[in-house]
């Protein structure tokens, strides 16, 4: 308690009055000397753009191969695609509506008239062919490509209507086409969609000046909003206070919240989250591949005290990947408690002791943070015998290492969830990068057959059981260790007005946010 009294002392402090000295070049040198980040706070830059702080940039703009929160979040501005979901994570029509026409044929129509492309042509059927088709290709490597495995052909019936036949019925079909339309022409040509992307949404790209820079443009009236690069939490809390940056959504501190919210001229808003945070682990690792250690990791972390003390309650505790109020959640599941005895004995039966304690690299980003997260398990885990080694790189890096397979454990979040098709693009035995996002190469054909059993009900209710089935054997097998939910929370000037949050944590707020200059 006595650290962050300290800390808030020190911060409160500078802020006042360091900040306003900046312009005597001596204490600048001073001070740079032991926070050169400093600098960034030291020079406040004015213009008519709303200032959005990241922590960290998109890894690529291209949604055919995106799979980081950030660029999910900045392509829903970006682009249109044929459908969205509602708030009880029901599937509905954005671009088109559809029809299914027998088990194993959909037909969907272009329904939205406001679909032009930033380049100046009309979204067509075309449009939807071409980028299914490309992601689709094994060729192209795409993320994407195990959600469309189903599809075994695409036909363009006219202009607005495009038809899909499944290979197998699949009743969840409808929710895997919530991929970004591109344009065809563009598509042909090979146009770099990584950083200058062309899509149909309600922003439109600017330009990325720097790699620390991305501006867009809403199209309704000209708003201009900057995307900044701030990795360090401190210093993104130093350029909102300071004026250099309006407003930013998570990857904050609660102690840096809290001090926020107590600052005048700045307007917190909170929301309850639906995005997953687990542990994942490498079950190619010679030392995970034993179920007995996966459940001793999970039956050393006391979740529920990192809730209260790090987040401040800010979070609430996960079994699954769906939340309780998903549709196909799984709500009965026991979460794995904290218990340092059953772990000691789990690590005994296994091989490990004192003399021989489990030795295991844990990977994380360098957010401060996710650091003292990571930090907090590693001292929960050495009090049941467990020796972690944490290794924390830049986001490139680190979301390099995880697709790869070069890893041990590490943590991360999903974000956005709505389909319960999620299991497929996880679990399923073909969904191993680059095909899917089966980081963990876990390997359970029960699941993979229970996934494609779902995929062919035709009944909501026993499709659901079937999704419950799943994750109960997930939750048994633990290819992962299930941590929270975390809620989300954006910081904004007092003079930006009009913005509303989601549970999935979109910037789709904003299409409304305003600024009174």
């Amino acid at each position: 308690m006595m650290r962050g009294t300290i800390m808030f002392v020190w911060l409160n402090t500078l802020i006042k009055t360091g900040l306003k000295q900046c312009l005597h070049r001596g204490m600048v040198a001073s001070v740079l000397f032991f926070t050169p980040w400093l600098l960034l706070a030291c020079s406040p830059q004015y213009n008519d753009h709303i200032r959005f702080a990241l922590q960290s940039m998109p890894v690529t703009l291209d949604p055919r191969f995106s799979t980081d929160a950030a660029a999910s979040r900045i392509n829903r501005l970006l682009f249109q695609r044929l459908v969205d979901f509602d708030d009880n994570f029901q599937v509905i029509p954005e671009l088109a509506d559809w029809q299914q026409i027998d088990l194993q044929h959909y037909r969907f129509h272009l329904i939205k008239p406001d679909r032009e492309f930033h380049h100046g042509r009309q979204l067509n059927a075309e449009d939807v062919a071409a980028t299914y088709n490309f992601i689709r290709d094994p060729a192209n490597a795409s993320p994407h490509r195990a959600s469309l495995a189903v599809i075994e052909r695409i036909e363009v019936i006219d202009e607005d209507t495009i038809d899909f036949y499944l290979s197998e019925a699949d009743v969840l079909f409808a929710t895997r086409l919530g991929i970004a339309i591109l344009p065809a022409d563009l598509i042909a040509s090979n146009h770099d969609f990584r950083d200058h992307p062309i899509g149909s949404g309600e922003f439109e790209l600017v330009g990325r000046p720097s790699s620390t820079l991305l501006q867009l443009r809403r199209l309704a009236d000209g708003q201009g909003f900057d995307f900044i690069h701030v990795p360090n939490p401190t210093t993104r809390v130093l350029k909102l206070v300071n004026g250099e940056v309006d407003m930013m959504q998570n990857d904050i501190s609660p102690e840096l919240v809290a001090y926020l919210e107590r600052h005048s001229g700045m307007n917190v808003m909170r929301s309850r989250g639906s995005n997953f945070t687990y542990l994942g682990l490498n079950l190619q690792s010679r030392l995970l591949k034993d179920p007995r250690v996966r459940q001793a990791l999970a039956h050393a972390l006391n979740k529920q005290e990192i809730i209260e003390y790090l987040f401040q309650h800010s979070a609430r505790p996960a079994s699954t990947i769906l939340s309780d109020d998903h549709w196909a959640g799984n709500g009965e599941l026991e979460d794995y408690d904290y218990n340092p005895q059953r772990a000691k004995a789990l690590l005994k039966q296994a091989g490990f002791d004192a003399s021989k304690p489990l030795e295991i690299s844990y990977k994380t980003s360098n957010d401060p943070f996710r650091i003292r997260l990571a930090t907090v398990m590693q001292s929960q885990f050495e009090a049941v015998g467990i020796k972690v080694d944490i290794r924390s790189y830049d986001w490139g890096t680190f979301y390099g290492d995880i697709k790869a397979g070069r890893f041990q454990l590490y943590s991360l979040s999903w974000v956005g969830i709505k389909s319960p098709d999620i299991f497929r693009y996880v679990f399923h035995s073909r969904a191993i990068p680059p095909e899917g996002a089966n980081r963990g190469r876990y390997v359970n054909h029960q699941v993979d057959n229970l996934i494609e059993a779902a995929a062919l009900e035709q009944d909501i209710d026993a499709q659901a059981d079937f999704y419950k089935q799943i994750q109960s054997i997930v939750h048994r097998d633990l290819p992962y260790i299930p941590l929270w939910y975390e809620d989300h929370v954006a910081i904004l000037r007092a003079n930006i007005r009009g913005y509303s949050m989601s549970m999935d944590g979109s910037y789709d707020g904003l299409k409304t946010v305003t600024v009174q200059w």
